[in-house]
């Protein structure tokens, strides 16, 4: 990804506000964008996607991997980081493209150990959750959105709070930091083949964050 693929329209507009959570319209151009799944790819052939399960053993919708010294899954034995695939490979480097966006939006300095990739086909969702397992709540999660438009549902950091939802679309970017660090937060639904990034339709959302 070129350096001018980032922040294509930035100087044209101030990050929006969502309960806290601010969003990056259109940080990433077509081109970075195709440039960004080609990485991907490769992630991915190294670190196949995995259907996970809860640990009361309910299928998630979303398939996933990660990439960076930490992968963050899901089984019957809980939720955690850990440093291999359930497979048994170490997790491939994130992508550098990946690391230049935390770089430029993410005002932490610290780099990220962790890179979770979703992929959400026709009918996936995620359910409002927090990004908790993490040491250190001072550094941001940022969340890279590709593919198709995804519903974006922010609460409050207790749970049962009142939310508010945005459509991301493709080469957006959002970041839940300071007082949002901890919000409830989710994807409500995304609006299958509208894209047209990802031949068979779907959204990637790449979630990046600090795990020690």
């Amino acid at each position: 990804m070129s350096n001018s693929g980032l922040f294509s329209q930035r100087d044209a507009a101030l990050p929006e506000d969502l309960k806290g959570a601010r969003i990056w319209r259109g940080v990433l151009d077509a081109p970075a964008q195709a440039a960004l799944v080609e990485d991907l790819r490769e992630v991915v052939r190294a670190a196949p996607l995995i259907a996970p399960v809860t640990p009361g053993g309910r299928p998630m919708s979303v398939r996933m991997t990660a990439a960076g010294r930490f992968g963050w899954i899901t089984d019957r034995q809980g939720y955690r980081y850990a440093d291999r695939h359930p497979s048994g490979a170490p997790w491939p480097s994130i992508p550098a493209a990946v690391l230049r966006i935390w770089e430029a939006v993410a005002d932490c300095p610290r780099a990220p150990e962790c890179c979770l990739i979703n992929f959400y086909g026709e009918g996936a969702r995620m359910g409002l959750h927090q990004d908790r397992d993490e040491a250190d709540f001072s550094c941001p999660v940022v969340s890279i959105s590709l593919g198709d438009p995804g519903l974006f549902r922010v609460g409050e950091t207790q749970r049962g709070g009142r939310t508010t939802s945005s459509w991301l679309t493709s080469g957006d970017v959002a970041i839940l930091a300071g007082p949002a660090r901890l919000a409830w937060h989710g994807v409500d639904r995304i609006r299958f083949g509208e894209s047209g990034l990802l031949p068979q339709g779907g959204r990637l959302n790449l979630t990046l964050r600090v795990v020690t």
